[in-house]
């Protein structure tokens, strides 16, 4: 399956009969600092409905939809439904509602949170999802500075770069398919 991210906060509105439905899709490492954010930023609010899904090193998706606070099933779920048919992966939407003075029912709050999700998801810049890996090299001083360049020529980041007495030892990190190709 082809993976998507972002690398940026969106946002997305709907309303529905006065209430009204504040979406932010958010980086997976920003879930909890917007969190915090929101709920000082928007005291009023009734729910902060929360959905994220995220790739664990051993290859396990963890994800979760929370109503807080909403009907069971109605908020949090139909959310996260959003983010795995848009084939979302390392980001959250928090959806924040403010009440309009009418019950919308199961299947509307349903219907309003996950079209608040999709709003947020159509005004971002979805990018193709690379599973960062970390690699270990080493190489004489002879051949340190074809190494060097390999790990430039793949866009590869130098995490540490250390010089022994037998050459260098050098610590990268990049999208597997891209270390996969290091010789060393």
């Amino acid at each position: 399956m082809a993976w998507k991210t972002i690398t940026r906060e969106f946002e997305g509105y709907l309303e529905d009969r006065k209430s009204r439905f504040l979406a932010y899709l958010v980086p997976a490492d920003r879930f909890e600092q917007r969190l915090d954010e929101l709920r000082k930023e928007h005291k009023k609010a009734n729910h902060i409905v929360t959905a994220h899904r995220r790739l664990l090193d051993d290859d396990r998706i963890e994800e979760s939809g929370k109503d807080d606070g909403e009907p069971a099933g109605t908020s949090g779920m139909p959310t996260l439904r959003v983010l795995q048919g848009a084939a979302l992966i390392n980001c959250a939407v928090l959806i924040v509602r403010y009440f309009g003075g009418t019950k919308l029912g199961g299947g509307g709050l349903a219907r309003a949170y996950s079209g608040a999700a999709q709003d947020a998801i159509n005004n971002a810049v979805l990018m193709p999802f690379q599973k960062l890996v970390t690699k270990r090299l080493s190489a004489d001083f002879a051949d340190s500075s074809d190494l060097e360049r390999q790990v430039e020529v793949l866009g590869l980041t130098v995490l540490s770069r250390d010089y022994t007495e037998q050459g260098v030892r050098l610590v990268v990190e990049g999208p597997e398919d891209a270390i996969c190709l290091l010789d060393a």
